[in-house]
């Protein structure tokens, strides 16, 4: 079965950092650009970033600089670092599968991670 699975979230204060994992299982991974999404409460979810399966990457323009995305296909799982974090960052984080890399047209959705960033 396919499987995605984000970790890592927590609550971090204002300027503070996290990184994000999502492992994946149950396709090759390889094959697929991996992405992040996030969703505030009472707000609709945007994307974040991507990368596909040879490393190229995608960033939302408004999580160009302090978000760094990146992949480690000898284990499965793909990383997000967050930097500088802010209050408006705080959100559930998803990762999800697509065939392109594109924030948009997902086939399949992990479950989130909840990001709190304190000010």
């Amino acid at each position: 079965d396919v499987q995605l699975q984000a970790s890592g979230g927590g609550l971090v204060q204002t300027g503070g950092s996290l990184r994000l994992s999502c492992s994946a299982s149950g396709f090759t991974f390889t094959d697929y650009s991996i992405g992040w999404f996030r969703q505030a409460p009472g707000k609709e979810r945007e994307g974040v970033s991507c990368v596909s399966g040879i490393g190229d990457t995608y960033y939302a323009d408004s999580m160009k600089g302090r978000f760094t995305i990146s992949r480690d296909n000898a284990k499965n799982t793909m990383y997000l670092q967050m930097n500088d974090l802010k209050p408006e960052d705080t959100a559930v984080y998803y990762c999800a599968k697509n065939p392109s890399l594109v924030l948009s047209g997902m086939d399949y959705w992990g479950k989130g991670t909840q990001v709190t960033v304190s000010s």
